[in-house]
């Protein structure tokens, strides 16, 4: 049996999915744009107490210095009309993300290679490090050789020709 409340549920349905709103970013209740009208002191209050402590025992002239060439490069890209600003190159692995660093682009040195880091609202409270690992994955599937030229590594029996 057809009711004559199917056409209205059909285009009540084709408007809610073009009408789709999609999650706004919050962190501990505050969005971006409140986030970045805090002063240090507030929003220090809202991170765990490791970064807590740090933020109240001051930051240091390296991390202001990072936070000042990445305002630059985020003034720059505004002004050439570019989507993402210039590699900002750092080798401080502990600097803790604020929220004023969102949308910069930071690559951040893992001891042998700066690693491109993009920043995004929700990577607010973390360390710079957690996003570039150090180590890489081990393989243990593939026999290697030896610098003499044996298998002596390998777990697998390979026959010397």
């Amino acid at each position: 049996m057809t009711t004559t409340n199917e056409p209205e549920f059909a285009t009540a349905v084709a408007v809610a999915t073009k009408n789709r709103t999609f999650k706004k970013f919050s962190f501990r209740g505050f969005n971006v744009e409140a986030l970045l009208k805090m002063s240090t002191y507030d929003l220090s209050k809202l991170f765990n107490a490791r970064v807590r402590r740090r933020f109240y025992r001051g930051l240091k002239k390296k991390p202001l210095i990072l936070i000042k060439k990445l305002r630059k490069a985020k003034k720059e890209a505004k002004d050439e009309n570019k989507k993402k600003p210039e590699l900002v190159k750092t080798h401080l692995r502990n600097m803790i993300i604020v929220p004023e660093m969102i949308g910069s682009v930071v690559g951040v040195h893992n001891g042998k290679k700066f690693n491109e880091v993009v920043i995004k609202p929700e990577m607010i409270g973390h360390y710079l490090a957690e996003f570039s690992m150090t180590c890489k994955k081990v393989d243990h599937y593939r026999p290697r050789i030896c610098g003499c030229g044996c298998y002596r590594n390998s777990t697998r029996f390979i026959p010397l020709r």
